[in-house]
C-alpha cells in the first residue's frame, strides 16, 4: 500500500512551500487508496517550540489536509532510536567518535587552506589493522555512521530523474550527539523504516540528505522508499520566495481573508498541471494527481492569480458559510451584528465585488457602524447643488414601498424632476450611507438598510445642509 508522510520541523510556522509538500503527499496517498502520515520532527530541542507545533497543526486543519495517522512526535520515540543505534554499533555500521568541536574546526581550517572540501577525516573510524587512540575519559562521544568508502549511491528521483553521488563525496555523518540525542538524518531513516513509507515527497533542499539516508537504510537492511523532490517556489519577481513574497504562515492567509479551497487550488498548480485546467476541486485533484506531471523547474508564486482564484471561490461560496466567516471577523473588530440589516443579504449583494473575506467584512461593517467619510470626500460629492435632489429623495423614502424596484423608480423620478444626471444623487447617497464611493447599485444598497437607519444617515446632511455636522 502507498504510504506518504509530511514531516515538518516545528522551528517555525507552516509556510507555503511546506503546505504544497503536504498537499502533494496527501493527494498521492488519496489517489492510490493509501495512507498519509503526519510526523513532527521535533528532536531539535533548542529550536522546536510548542507554539510552532500548534501553528503546523492549525495550518493543516485549516487546509483540510487530515492525516490518516499521526501526528507522531520524534521526541516520543527516543527509546526506539537508542535501540537502533545500539544495533548499529554492535554491527559495526556506526562507531563512537571523540573528536572535539575545536579539533574539527582546526581540521576544516587546514583543509580549506589546502583548497580541499572540509570534511571529517575518519580518525576514529575503525578499519582493519588500524590502531585507534585510547578513548578519553573526559568527554562523551558522538556516534557516526560508517558510510561506504567507495561506489556510488543512486536513485531514480520521480521528479528530477536519475541522481548518482559518489560515496567518496560523503563523510561519516554524526547520527547521535554527545548528549545522546539522535540527529535529523538518522531519525528520518528510522521513522520512514518503521512507518513503512513508500514514497517520500519533499522539497529539493533535501536532495543532499537523500544519499546519506539511503546508505543508512541499506545498512539497516530496510526498504528504500521512492523519492520525489519538488523544486523551490520563487516569488513574483523570480527571486527565492521570502516573507515579502508570501512565504508567511499558512494561517496568515486565513487572517488575510483567503478561503482554504482557493489556497489549495493555487498550491496544486505550483509545479503541477492537468492540461490547461486552472480551477478544480480537491476531489478532482485527488483523482488527477500524479508525480509524472510535476515540473522539475522552479514554480513561480503569482499573487494576482491567487487573488483571482480567491475571488472566484468567494462568488460561489455558500452564503451561510460566508455569513459565519464574516461574522467572526466583525466580532473580532468589536462590531455588533444586528438582525437588520441582514448580514446574509449584505454578503449576497457584495460577494461578487470583493476579493477576500476582509473586504467583505469591510463592506458589511458600514451597515452596523456609522461611516465617517473624509471631509474632502464629503465636500466633493455632498455639494450645495446636490442637497435639493437629495432632500427630495429623502422625502420620498419616507413613504415609498421598501423594495428595490420602487426605490429605483424613486431615484429616476428625483433626478428627472431636478434635471440632473444620476451621479448627482447616487454619489451623495453612497457617501452618506456607507462612506464609500464604490458600492453596488444605489437602489439595492438602500433596500438593505432598515428605513429608519437609511433616513437617519441621509437626513443628517439633507436637513442641516452642513457637511461638517455629519462628521461631528
Amino acid at each position: 500500500m502507498i504510504r506518504t508522510r509530511f514531516a515538518p520541523s516545528p522551528t517555525g510556522y507552516l509556510h507555503i512551500g511546506g503546505a504544497r509538500t503536504a498537499l502533494f503527499s496527501w493527494a498521492y496517498a488519496r489517489r492510490h487508496g493509501g495512507s498519509f502520515i503526519l510526523r513532527i520532527e521535533d528532536t531539535d530541542l533548542a529550536r522546536s517550540t510548542p507554539e510552532a507545533v500548534q501553528a503546523i497543526l492549525d495550518g493543516m486543519r485549516w487546509l483540510g489536509l487530515t492525516p490518516d495517522e499521526g501526528p507522531y512526535y520524534q521526541t516520543r520515540r527516543l527509546t526506539r532510536y537508542r535501540e537502533v543505534l545500539d544495533g548499529m554499533l554492535a554491527a559495526g555500521s556506526a562507531y563512537r567518535c571523540y573528536t572535539t568541536p575545536e579539533e574539527l574546526e582546526q581540521l576544516r581550517q587546514a583543509q580549506r587552506e589546502q583548497g580541499l572540501k572540509p570534511r571529517y577525516d575518519g580518525r576514529w573510524r575503525p578499519e582493519p589493522g588500524k590502531q585507534l587512540p585510547e578513548p578519553p575519559d573526559d568527554r562523551a562521544p558522538v556516534i557516526r555512521f560508517r558510510n561506504p568508502s567507495d561506489g556510488v549511491v543512486a536513485w531514480d528521483d520521480l521528479v528530477k530523474g536519475r541522481i548518482e553521488i559518489a560515496n567518496a563525496e560523503l563523510d561519516d555523518l554524526i547520527i547521535a550527539r554527545a548528549d545522546g540525542t539522535p540527529t535529523y538524518n538518522f531519525c528520518v531513516v528510522v521513522d520512514d523504516w518503521d512507518m513503512g513509507i513508500t514514497h517520500v515527497i519533499r522539497g529539493d533542499d533535501h536532495v543532499n540528505n537523500t544519499p546519506r539516508q539511503i546508505n543508512i537504510l541499506q545498512a539497516l537492511g530496510a526498504r528504500v522508499p521512492l523519492y520525489a523532490h519538488l523544486s523551490m517556489i520563487l516569488g513574483d519577481d523570480g527571486q527565492k520566495l521570502s516573507k515579502r513574497h508570501g512565504a508567511v504562515s499558512v494561517m496568515q492567509y486565513d487572517d488575510d481573508g483567503y478561503l482554504p479551497e482557493a489556497v489549495l487550488n493555487y498550491l496544486a498548480r505550483l509545479g503541477w498541471a492537468h492540461g490547461d485546467d486552472e480551477i478544480f476541486s480537491m476531489s478532482q485533484f485527488r483523482e488527477w494527481f500524479d508525480l509524472d506531471h510535476i515540473t522539475p523547474s522552479a514554480a513561480q508564486f503569482n499573487t494576482e492569480k491567487l487573488n483571482w482564484l480567491n475571488a472566484h471561490y468567494l462568488k460561489r461560496a455558500d452564503t451561510a458559510r460566508l455569513r459565519s466567516l464574516v461574522g467572526e471577523r466583525l466580532v473580532a473588530r468589536g462590531v455588533t451584528v444586528a438582525e437588520t440589516p441582514s448580514l446574509a443579504a449584505i454578503i449576497d449583494l457584495h460577494k461578487e465585488r470583493v476579493g477576500n473575506l476582509n473586504e467583505l467584512a469591510d463592506a458589511a461593517e458600514v451597515f452596523y457602524v456609522p461611516p465617517r467619510p473624509p471631509a474632502d470626500r464629503l465636500a466633493k460629492h455632498v455639494t450645495p447643488d446636490a442637497l435639493p435632489v437629495l432632500a427630495d429623495f429623502v422625502a420620498g423614502l419616507a413613504t415609498v414601498a421598501w423594495e428595490k424596484a420602487a426605490i429605483g423608480a424613486l431615484i429616476k423620478e428625483c433626478v428627472a424632476r431636478h434635471g440632473v444626471k444620476m451621479p448627482r444623487l447616487a454619489m451623495p447617497v453612497r457617501i452618506l450611507l456607507t462612506g464609500q464611493e464604490q458600492t453596488p447599485s444605489v437602489d439595492a444598497l438602500v433596500t438593505l438598510f432598515p428605513r429608519e437607519l437609511a433616513l437617519k444617515r441621509l437626513t443628517m446632511v439633507a436637513v442641516v445642509g452642513n457637511n461638517a455636522d455629519l462628521r461631528d
